[in-house]
């Protein structure tokens, strides 16, 4: 059975998500459990470039030494163009649970690629509503995944290292649950 917990810590600043993923690692947090999101611009003056060829990523624009920090700590990347919320550039398990909702063609109403991949591993519809509103105001998600005592664990840490809103989500989804809002394309 799959963990279905989550804690989703919405940060202010870069600064403010560099520092919860720090500490975070610093407390012996699994990497692998760990994303972040967010976006790379500002205004149209400033380039956004990335790519990714096996071991190495480059990323420009306004953050791109931020975003560059986070490449040998957190598992799979991607920039995705999300209709509604922008460019956004993702660290970690989430990458696949988008990819994952976009190649299962998943429509859940009103919802983005990334709100859907989010419902999908059970954070509720308000919730995914809230954090992609963060993200339109250039705010940071750093989303940690697991067992529950390992979300009640990264929960106390965002709480106190730079994450301004922290929402734990645990045991969202019951085993062989289902949502019936959720539709296949």
């Amino acid at each position: 059975m799959a963990e279905n917990n989550a804690v989703v810590g919405i940060c202010n600043s870069h600064v403010d998500a560099e520092a919860s993923v720090r500490e975070l690692q610093r407390s012996g947090f699994d990497m692998k459990k760990l994303s972040i999101v967010g976006k790379d611009y500002q205004t149209e003056e400033h380039v956004v470039g990335y790519y990714n060829t096996g071991d190495r990523m480059m990323v420009w624009g306004k953050r791109g030494a931020f975003w560059g920090g986070f490449w040998g700590l957190l598992f799979g990347s991607a920039l995705f163009m999300i209709p509604g919320i922008g460019p956004i550039v993702v660290f970690g398990p989430v990458v696949g649970w988008i990819v994952g909702a976009l190649e299962g063609a998943v429509v859940v109403g009103g919802l983005s690629a990334l709100g859907a991949a989010l419902y999908g591993i059970g954070i509720p519809k308000d919730s995914v509503l809230q954090y992609e509103t963060a993200l339109k105001s250039d705010k940071f998600l750093v989303v940690a995944h697991g067992t529950a005592d390992e979300v009640a664990k990264a929960k106390g840490i965002l709480e106190t290292s730079g994450a301004a809103q922290v929402v734990a989500h645990v045991d969202v989804l019951a085993a062989g649950a289902t949502r019936p809002e959720k539709a296949v394309a």
